[in-house]
């Protein structure tokens, strides 16, 4: 993204965005509020991400056919839920309204040398997401930390049917990074198939923004991003995104770097 404007780049985002409220405390009238945020002067984000409880709620006030999609997660944050619990949690969510689930993997197990755990945790949700609804799976690089093991529990999670593979919770010290998601995104390329990538966690500003947007159309091609391949998780992006697509100040890039 290097060639775009700022305001370029902030529409761009906008499109990409997964406005998200993962606080525990998060309340029904915080929940309304993200509905109305995510539905800008400039457009709308692609979606909101909830926690399973308000789904029904933001289906309720977003109503059937709405152009924000409604995301919520299962085994989250910790990963350490039963394969038949997460899927029953995600039964339940996209009977309430869901339209993407994003999916934390087992990566304490899938540290510990069991990749089995990941592939039958995402095959068994992907079982329940029929199409349209969209799987994304967390991998919690942060956590994983190790390149190798971020390339292979990416690698078994594009096997298993991801439709997108996602870095973080958000909920952990560190969250996305440009090295995790330069290894994603190769990953991806090699598998051939149509997987997205969304980073998520820590990104704040439409300039940590474009080193992502940059990193992805260099390794899979110009203008590869869109709501379809692409997208952020952030709660507070768009206050960024807002103020440059206002022409105020924007913020500068605090995006972990090479």
């Amino acid at each position: 993204m290097t060639s775009h404007s700022s305001k370029e780049t902030a529409a761009v985002a906008l499109s990409l965005l997964d406005l998200t409220n993962l606080k525990d405390d998060c309340t029904e009238a915080q929940i309304d509020a993200l509905c109305a945020r995510a539905q800008t002067p400039f457009g709308n984000t692609a979606a909101i991400c909830i926690w399973p409880r308000f789904v029904a709620r933001a289906r309720a006030v977003l109503g059937t056919g709405h152009p924000v999609r409604i995301a919520t997660v299962v085994n989250f944050p910790s990963g350490e839920m039963e394969v038949a619990d997460v899927a029953a949690e995600t039964r339940e969510a996209i009977a309430d309204g869901a339209d993407e689930i994003d999916l934390v993997i087992p990566y304490r197990k899938f540290m510990t040398g069991s990749g089995k755990a990941v592939t039958d945790m995402v095959a068994a949700v992907r079982a329940e997401c029929k199409d349209p609804v969209l799987l994304k799976v967390i991998l919690e690089t942060g956590e994983i930390k190790d390149a190798a093991l971020i390339r292979r529990a990416s690698e078994l999670a594009v096997e298993a049917g991801a439709d997108f593979i996602k870095t973080s919770t958000g909920k952990v010290s560190v969250n996305a990074t440009l090295e995790a998601a330069d290894i994603m995104l190769r990953v991806i390329r090699q598998s051939g198939r149509k997987v997205g990538f969304k980073p998520a966690g820590g990104i704040g500003s439409v300039a940590d923004a474009a080193l992502y947007l940059s990193l992805a159309e260099t390794i899979m091609a110009p203008d590869w991003p869109m709501p379809s391949t692409f997208r952020f998780g952030a709660s507070g992006l768009l206050d960024d995104i807002l103020a440059v697509l206002s022409g105020t100040q924007s913020a500068p890039a605090a995006a972990s770097s090479y």
